[in-house]
């Protein structure tokens, strides 16, 4: 018989939390959108979440949980799929547990590269922060602050987070994503504490703020700006996070994947140029910062790869497709618990 899949529930979406204040792995709160279904290893220790669409069963990143846990649910979660008579599919993986890919027999695919700040070298001293030191000035003396509001405190500012999340969304005239990237619900992102911008008591720009159960990694998920936000308002913002972190002892700040370019250029067999073609072509669904590349030139991240793994090689383009589909479902996505 095939395992029964059940909607998440409030003691799941608790072992959820249990699991990941012992993982750094900021990426795994995606786990709390609603929009996912979990497996968990027999002691509750670790978890693999995953949604299926069509005859693709796509688990988001590596498995949550100690190195042997991941080990082991990589291969409780290749039988599922088997028994569900499913495509095996591993998304955003990193380049730590590929063995446990392999193993289970699953192909690899470089899906693009994650741009990571090391906080301890982060500093606007020097010539090459000379702009962004004078733009952060000059919005401090317009009156404008950096705060972080703690989870207790979040619904509070829901109502006003709302407004500049809709004034976003005309504004870029994008729709909400889902699955590897948050989309605005209440819910979610109340579970977080908030970076936002004032001036004067209004919030003009904000991002939910992830931090790693093992103060190793602090990333953002959603980052939104009003209307009415003046230029330079995200840079400001992720500035001040980055310091806050640092004062707070994080080790790194995740700024998030880029898709790989160039391909034309490296000595790749035709397979991995064609794979590499047609996951930049989902580029507009896969990734969620707009201006990656930018902060690439502003703030020197080390880039680390990021992998597709997959069991089955002449499916590639299909479950490229229902990733993307999956993604483009946004708060569609969400598992009723009825």
């Amino acid at each position: 018989a095939k395992p029964v899949i059940a909607a998440p529930s409030e003691s799941d979406f608790y072992l959820v939390s249990q699991c990941l204040q012992a993982s750094d792995r900021t990426a795994a709160n995606l786990a709390f959108l609603g929009d996912k279904y979990f497996l968990f290893n027999e002691e509750r220790t670790g978890f693999v979440m995953f949604r299926d669409m069509q005859r693709s069963w796509i688990a988001l990143g590596d498995p949550v949980g100690v190195t042997d846990v991941r080990r082991e649910l990589v291969w409780a979660y290749r039988q599922f799929c088997d028994s569900h008579d499913g495509l095996c599919v591993f998304y955003q993986v990193s380049k730590n547990d590929l063995p446990n890919y392999i193993e289970v027999g699953l192909h690899l695919y470089k899906l693009g590269e994650e741009a990571v700040i090391w906080l301890d070298k982060f500093s606007l001293k020097g010539v090459e922060f000379k702009s962004l030191r004078s733009a952060a000035r000059k919005l401090e003396k317009e009156g404008f602050n950096f705060e972080v509001v703690p989870i207790l405190s979040v619904p509070e500012i829901l109502p006003e987070l709302q407004v500049i999340s809709d004034q976003w969304k005309e504004t870029k005239a994008s729709k909400e994503k889902g699955f590897s990237v948050g989309f605005f619900s209440c819910d979610y992102i109340k579970r977080f504490p908030v970076a936002i911008v004032t001036k004067e008591g209004k919030i003009h720009a904000f991002a939910n703020v992830w931090l790693g159960g093992t103060k190793k990694e602090i990333s953002v998920d959603l980052m939104r700006y009003g209307k009415d936000s003046p230029n330079g308002v995200m840079d400001y913002l992720f500035i001040q996070l980055m310091l806050w972190g640092k004062e707070r002892r994080y080790e790194r700040f995740n700024l998030g994947m880029a898709p790989l370019s160039g391909l034309e250029n490296r000595p790749l067999a035709p397979l991995w140029n064609r794979t590499g073609a047609l996951i930049y072509s989902y580029g507009e669904s896969f990734y969620n910062f707009d201006g990656l590349y930018k902060y690439k030139d502003k703030f020197s991240p080390t880039w680390e790869p990021k992998y597709l793994a997959c069991n089955a090689r002449l499916m590639l383009p299909k479950v490229l497709a229902d990733i993307a589909s999956l993604i483009r479902r946004g708060p569609n996505g969400l598992i009723s618990s009825s």
